[in-house]
């Protein structure tokens, strides 16, 4: 008898690559290739081959813990979910709504980070959500919305990179964060494609390249500004596609033209030679991409950097044309999805604007309430978590670990630490989790049903493969709860296919329009592009909303201040099986909408049409180096870990090929400091210090060095980055800061 198959997808980055899980012997699950999907054709990284790992109880929360005596100890779930019903309630009726925070993570699911959403501002009422994906890739979608009119990571399908001419990767090691992605770049180099990669090292992605350029961390933004200039004093512009299909082309060849090669040179350390081959492989096949990642996205400048790369593809006509245009390779497994239906501080599902009228009567519409009711945006992630402690004095945080990936982390644990209220719904006991008074053990990827949208803008169902532990819960099921608790009986569904049916009808018209997808559809068609909205309009609500979903009333959308105010009991228990116990009960649309996978053929997503050229200029980091911290420190990941590590640290053999921190540096500065190969490494900023040994390479420049961020402890390289902001994204800048470096230790 063949052993049953789940096909899911990986819990880690925006690939959400293919998989079949298996039941194992002894319980868990075995993981193996699934070929039928086209991301990675079943391929995978060795996260992705070990993550059945993270499903063993050994390894992860199983039980509710609240703080008793300053110690973390179990209790029921009842008497948790009391606590941060409580603790919200004293909070808001003391201080006010906005002293209530929500912070997401960009791991949480479609359904889960809409419900968050419409839980922060219909049941708390406060401005104050904001989430980890702003650490992503924020500045990207900034430039992007400018320039296009729409943010989605890529307007094409990844498939279409091995057809193009040439692609300049930004910032982007995809050979240790996406391993199965590199096999596109493989194949455009096999189809006569040339890759360029820009990274300060010499990454296992710039191995691979045809031409490798080594700027000075923060410099991105005069490179592409180099870039420009030369293909304009080449004469390489597309001037028909210029007339015919942008605007605001003249200011925009002004400021590049400020940025000679010389000058450009001097700037970012990338000879004149190097800029003008690159412009040569770019302008010259028929078709050429540009993808960034986040080393230009994660500094104080990244929306304008991002900028100057996309200005550089509209001037050369690359951008709504077959196998060409700009994308963005966003990182986090569902960072794509968990900004668009409302997670992100100023935007309601669908992609729409707080600030919107229309916005806000349509999503008031479907959640019942009074659009005046809803609260305006709050702040940006970093400052959300700076102002913990004095304006926001709760905090409800779900699927994320800022003690370890916020920037300035030191101060941003201080900031917990301080609060009134925390309280953490995670899968891991992370560094953050331990600080908090409740932590919530919820279920996980292969635990649960529910859609993720990967970094093609493909919208994908997860399918649940194994119970879950008993006393685990959904994030559904915290929020239903919590909801209930402040007098809200309806409108938080805890089956994850009618929080999904809301969010259609939620986003049907907006920019991300998901209204035309349904589970029926992502579990036959191996996922579907957005916008695909419903051909006939509005979809209709299927039974398992209405069973659940009634309009709210304006009096019940906000948490009770009456102390006797207590929920009713609610019987749900996690689902006991292998597969979802039935079709989804979802109305399909007669003739469906395709989806959209290529983006902008044909006009880009702005009132008239044409792509906006941004006219921006050089600046420098918002810390340079000076005599007192006269080395430059980026940051970044290696292959074996993820993220803040919260997860993969947890998982043996990931932690045997990456054991810890180290520091990163050329010989030439490693033999200024007599520092050896394995001597303990102080690295110091303005805003603390980090420890981790010495790895002594050529691969990275002489005046930088590199720490991946995926540690906690005295290794922990987020002590040091900057949390100097981008005006418009509020993007941190994680990727350059001025250090000095010490011995401590010989090896």
């Amino acid at each position: 008898m063949d052993t049953p198959l789940t096909p899911t997808h990986c819990p880690y980055c925006a690939l959400q690559c293919g998989m079949n899980l298996a039941p194992a012997d002894g319980g868990g699950v075995t993981v193996s290739e699934r070929v039928d999907f086209p991301v990675n054709r079943g391929a995978l990284c060795g996260k992705g081959r070990t993550s059945g790992a993270l499903l063993s109880p050994s390894l992860r929360l199983t039980e509710p813990l609240v703080r008793r005596d300053g110690i973390l100890v179990p209790t029921s779930w009842e008497d948790a979910l009391d606590r941060v019903a409580e603790g919200l309630t004293r909070t808001r009726t003391e201080h006010g709504p906005d002293a209530c925070g929500v912070f997401g993570g960009g791991g949480l699911t479609n359904e889960k980070a809409y419900a968050l959403g419409k839980f922060a501002r219909v049941v708390l009422g406060t401005s104050q959500i904001d989430y980890n994906g702003r650490f992503c890739m924020s500045s990207a979608a900034a430039a992007g919305n400018k320039a296009f009119g729409l943010d989605r990571g890529l307007p094409f399908p990844m498939e279409d990179i091995p057809k193009s001419g040439c692609v300049i990767l930004v910032g982007s090691n995809l050979a240790e964060t996406m391993p199965p992605a590199l096999r596109y770049f493989t194949e455009l180099k096999e189809n006569g494609g040339t890759l360029i990669v820009i990274d300060p090292r010499r990454t296992r992605t710039a191995e691979q390249a045809d031409l490798h350029l080594a700027p000075r961390p923060g410099t991105d933004l005069a490179l592409a500004l180099g870039l420009l200039h030369l293909v304009v004093a080449q004469g390489r512009t597309d001037e028909e596609y210029i007339r015919e299909r942008t605007s605001g082309w003249e200011e925009t060849r002004a400021a590049a033209m400020a940025h000679w090669p010389e000058y450009v040179e001097r700037i970012t350390g990338v000879p004149v030679p190097q800029l003008r081959d690159a412009v040569r492989m770019f302008c010259e096949p028929s078709a050429a991409m540009v993808l960034t990642a986040r080393g230009p996205e994660q500094q104080s400048k990244g929306t304008d950097t991002v900028s100057a790369w996309i200005n550089l593809c509209l001037a050369t006509g690359r951008s709504g044309r077959p196998y060409s245009g700009y994308g963005c390779l966003t990182g986090q497994g569902n960072g794509q999805g968990g900004r668009e239906h409302g997670q992100k501080a100023d935007q309601l599902p669908g992609y729409r604007k707080l600030t919107d009228p229309d916005a806000r009567r349509h999503v008031a519409g479907v959640w019942g309430v009074d659009p005046d009711s809803l609260p305006g945006p709050g702040l940006s992630a970093y400052e959300l978590l700076d102002s913990l402690g004095t304006g926001i004095r709760s905090l409800l945080l779900m699927g994320s670990n800022p003690v370890v990936s916020a920037p300035r982390a030191a101060h941003i644990q201080q900031r917990l630490e301080s609060l009134d209220f925390l309280a953490v719904a995670d899968v891991v006991l992370s560094e953050t989790a331990a600080l908090a008074d409740v932590v919530l053990p919820v279920t996980q990827w292969a635990e649960e049903t529910g859609t993720t949208t990967n970094l093609e803008g493909r919208v994908l169902l997860r399918r649940q493969a194994v119970t879950p532990p008993d006393g685990v819960r959904s994030d559904l099921y915290v929020l239903h709860q919590l909801a209930a608790r402040a007098g809200v009986e309806k409108g938080f569904p805890v089956e994850p296919e009618a929080v999904f049916e809301e969010l259609r009808r939620a986003s049907a018209g907006g920019i991300a329009d998901y209204s035309g997808i349904t589970y029926r559809r992502l579990a036959d068609e191996n996922g579907v592009f957005w916008p695909c909205p419903a051909p006939d309009g509005l979809p209709q609500e299927s039974d398992a909303l209405s069973q659940e979903s009634d309009a709210l009333s304006h009096e019940s959308g906000r948490l009770s201040q009456e102390p006797d105010s207590q929920p009713q009991e609610h019987n749900f228990q996690p689902q006991k099986h292998n597969r979802p116990s039935q079709e989804p009960n979802f109305h399909a649309p007669a003739v469906p909408h395709p989806g959209s996978p290529r983006l902008f053929l044909e006009r880009f997503a702005t009132e008239d049409g044409r792509a906006r050229f941004a006219p921006v200029t050089y600046r420098p980091i918002a810390e340079e180096p000076d005599a007192e911290y006269p080395v430059l420190l980026t940051t970044g990941r290696v292959v074996a870990q993820y993220q803040s590590g919260a997860q993969t640290r947890r998982v043996d053999e990931l932690n045997a090929a990456a054991p810890g921190p180290f520091v990163e540096l050329h010989p030439r500065l490693a033999a200024r400091l007599g520092a050896g190969e394995g001597d303990a490494i102080t690295v110091v900023s303005r805003r603390g210090r980090a420890v981790a040994p010495a790895r002594i390479t050529t691969a990275i420049r002489p005046d930088t060095v590199f720490m991946p961020f995926h540690w906690p402890g005295e290794g922990r390289a987020n002590t040091l980055t900057n949390p100097a902001l981008d005006p418009t994204s509020r993007m941190p800048e994680f990727k350059a800061c001025a250090v000095r470096l010490e011995v401590a230790v010989r090896g």
